[in-house]
């Protein structure tokens, strides 16, 4: 679905609005209907809109419904991204939601091009594989009570991103029963086996971003990270928190959030 050039200026007023509601941590109930997207194409065309506001991207938010089903991803800011370990402060984290994830590095370029990238080709482009948590925030006051589009256009909740030591012979790994644990503050929080949301092909994922994604991309660039989706679930933690993310196989990664200033 084209987004018409009458519509990308509605699309922009949207974009302004989830940016001022980040940036001040005023949030919103949800956007005016005069301004809220229609369809998935206009969702996205909101996310890059903001994605530029927020400079340098530094890869892509990539998830599915399950095994068979048409992904979906964001830009995720290379502004947001930590360190193992790090601290996250600042006005920008309010929810302080946290995911268990897997994601991957590229160590070479790729471009847009006919034919499409094949599988080989494309794990070929791959420099590691990390366990990350994602951090989830949102301009809305509750963005699960917002609808799907207007989810999807706030960076899909998008806040940030750290990830863990590269994961040695990742390839040899079987995704399908590959055991996580998140805990938060010591308290385990999620444990459970096999629990990609896009099932447990992850590099599907990947391949669909490097080609079918390319138009929107303008393609993928070395140093990209790619996370491929939450196997464990929101779940919400408390300023002064760590929350630590551990994979069996595939390690351990740890983020810290700043106590409330008194």
């Amino acid at each position: 679905m084209t987004v018409t050039a009458a519509r990308e200026a509605v699309l922009m007023q949207a974009a302004d609005q989830l940016q001022t509601a980040r940036r001040t941590q005023t949030p919103i109930e949800s956007l005016p209907d005069a301004l809220r997207p229609n369809s998935e194409a206009e969702a996205f065309a909101i996310q890059d809109i903001m994605a530029v506001a927020y400079g340098r991207t530094g890869g892509w938010k990539i998830g599915a419904a399950g095994a068979d089903g048409v992904p979906f991803f964001a830009p995720m800011p290379a502004a947001w991204m930590g360190d193992n370990g790090c601290l996250f402060r600042g006005l920008n984290h309010r929810l302080l939601g946290v995911e268990a994830e897997i994601a991957f590095r590229l160590a070479h370029p790729l471009p847009p091009r006919t034919p499409a990238y094949t599988r080989d080709e494309l794990i070929a482009a791959i420099g590691s594989c990390h366990p990350v948590i994602e951090v989830l925030e949102s301009a809305f006051i509750d963005p699960q009570a917002v609808s799907r589009p207007e989810m999807l256009a706030d960076l899909q909740m998008h806040g940030g991103f750290v990830a863990g030591p590269a994961v040695p012979q990742w390839r040899e790994i079987d995704w399908a029963q590959e055991p996580v644990t998140l805990t938060i503050d010591g308290a385990v929080r999620y444990e459970a086996v096999g629990t990609a949301p896009a099932g447990p092909d992850l590099i599907r994922l990947l391949l669909f971003l490097a080609n079918e994604g390319a138009e929107r991309t303008g393609g993928l660039h070395e140093g990209d990270w790619i996370t491929t989706g939450s196997w464990s679930g929101l779940n919400w933690a408390s300023p002064g928190a760590e929350a630590i993310a551990h994979f069996k196989h595939a390690g351990r990664v740890t983020l810290v959030f700043a106590p409330v200033p008194h």
